[in-house]
């Protein structure tokens, strides 16, 4: 297949990009922020002169907390570079599209990260009814691995607090706060899985809920930190307890293999050698 894809300078993008060149496909664009052509907002500017089958849509805005303080970050890059990109598709005659939205939006908590998603995921849903564009809905879950995320997502800051001897801060309850950690390999498999379908969402996770301050002592140990854990009040709108269904992405044979404490102790052992 002929792609397109936003994003791919993150984990994710990185990660599937490798993937799916190894299988054949060739990703012929890849609009990102952090790329020569610095923003999906510009992605118009595209000249496409051949068939593209399928546009791949990662680029966002992902932290929670980032977009609760100025909410205009998720509308600027999550609501209308989603349009952006959809219209691109449509203008384009590019026949499917795969967002990346968010598990976040199944929790009770809601803030404009998961307003923007939600928006992302019912755009798809009404290009499909309206100009026939197919669509798969990805709802990734605590993505992590050997990546050096500038972003600086919950694993990539305890790792790196933990190995330059800082404080490992908890928000949330310790005895209750947890998350349902994702390694990045299982996540591409589930990933390449989906694309398969058309006009389906799915939810995929490592399908283990983990408590955050249990992981946090697990990464002091295993980095041999003399870092302290640090419990503050629960962050604004963030959800405190996350656990998927993956029932539906498993029946396609999706089937996690790394555990969340080899996956911790794989990536530590990357950060290790590329703290420099």
């Amino acid at each position: 297949m002929k792609i397109i894809m936003t994003g791919e300078q993150g984990l994710i993008g990185s990660y599937l990009k490798k993937r799916l060149e190894k299988e054949g496909h060739q990703i012929l664009y890849t609009p990102d922020i952090r790329g020569e052509r610095k923003n999906i907002l510009n992605i118009d500017q595209i000249k496409v002169e051949e068939k593209i089958d399928m546009l791949i849509h990662l680029a966002a805005h992902c932290k929670i907390n980032e977009s609760i303080i100025n909410p205009e970050l998720a509308h600027t890059n999550n609501v209308e570079g989603t349009f952006k990109v959809i219209e691109f598709c449509r203008k384009n005659n590019i026949p499917k599209i795969v967002f990346f939205s968010s598990s976040r939006i199944l929790s009770k908590e809601k803030n404009p990260y998961t307003a923007s998603k939600i928006y992302g995921e019912e755009l798809c849903k009404a290009y499909k009814s309206c100009y026939g564009i197919n669509y798969v809905i990805i709802r990734p879950s605590t993505v992590y691995g050997p990546f050096w995320d500038k972003t600086e997502r919950l694993m990539h800051k305890f790792i790196i607090n933990a190995l330059t001897g800082k404080d490992l801060i908890v928000y949330g309850n310790p005895e209750t706060k947890t998350l349902d950690f994702t390694y990045i390999n299982d996540f591409v498999d589930g990933v390449m899985l989906a694309l398969q379908t058309e006009n389906e969402e799915y939810d995929i996770s490592g399908g283990e809920e983990y408590n955050i301050h249990k992981l946090a002592k697990f990464i002091i140990e295993k980095t041999q930190s003399k870092s302290k854990i640090i419990i503050q009040n629960e962050e604004i709108a963030q959800p405190q307890e996350v656990k998927l269904d993956i029932t539906k992405i498993k029946k396609l044979g999706y089937n996690p293999k790394m555990g969340i404490e080899q996956g911790v102790i794989e990536t530590i052992n990357w950060y290790k050698n590329n703290l420099q």
